[in-house]
């Protein structure tokens, strides 16, 4: 559902900031780690540009799905927090809230210095995006439903302001290619809110003393995407 709703909508939307903060600043034949690359929307592109990618997810299938677009990358299951991977890489990238879903800042403090051992300590450098809770006030517990011939999802958001915890539950509806039979799929996936400030204490915490906050917005993506969303630029 992730690969068929997502796969050609983040990256057009992020393109602008993207092109600013990363591939600008990240010369063709680099060593690139994608963290936490899905299904491989962006992992694609970095190939496409001539990066040298390890695409790396804690998702069996997603990488199975990015392996069937992407044959002969690099690609392998393993968690952000616990990486286990030779470096060093010239830089490394996370998009689309990806590091979110690391629900505990100890947590994120450990996929901070799992990066920054594996980057490469003449400038290597890491960027990604998170939402603050700007980006969660807009869920209303309202579902949106998206149809096709042989598929129904439905999706909605909630979050609750005191706990900092936001909930995304699908249900998707998938039909038999070979009856009329419909099997039902459900999933709640969780993210965690922090503060620019924690997030920034995270990486000094991992060693990062060279960071840079960008509001979404500011590096030209729309408020579809934007609004609420802030990318960081750091180095070793």
């Amino acid at each position: 559902m992730y690969h068929a709703l997502w796969r050609d909508w983040y990256l057009p939307a992020a393109l602008p900031a993207l092109e600013k903060l990363f591939f600008s600043q990240v010369p063709a034949k680099a060593r690139v780690l994608d963290l936490c690359c899905g299904s491989g929307h962006v992992t694609t592109e970095l190939v496409r540009r001539g990066y040298l990618v390890t695409g790396i997810d804690s998702s069996v299938e997603l990488i199975a799905l990015a392996k069937k677009d992407l044959q002969g990358v690099d690609l392998r299951v393993q968690d952000a927090r616990e990486l286990h991977l030779e470096g060093p890489y010239d830089a490394a990238i996370s998009t689309f809230d990806s590091l979110n879903h690391i629900l505990s800042l100890d947590e994120l403090t450990e996929v901070f210095c799992g990066v920054h051992r594996l980057l490469s300590p003449n400038g290597g450098m890491l960027v990604f995006d998170m939402n603050l809770e700007q980006a969660y006030s807009t869920d209303h517990r309202r579902w949106t439903v998206d149809l096709s011939d042989d598929s129904v999802s439905l999706i909605r958001g909630t979050y609750n302001v005191e706990t900092k915890k936001a909930s995304t539950e699908l249900i998707w509806f998938v039909k038999s290619p070979t009856s009329d039979v419909w099997k039902q799929h459900r999933s709640m996936v969780e993210q965690r809110c922090y503060t620019k400030t924690q997030i920034v204490s995270a990486l000094r915490n991992a060693s990062f003393m060279n960071v840079e906050a960008v509001a979404a917005m500011d590096a030209g993506v729309g408020a579809d995407l934007g609004f609420g969303r802030i990318f960081f630029v750091v180095r070793r």
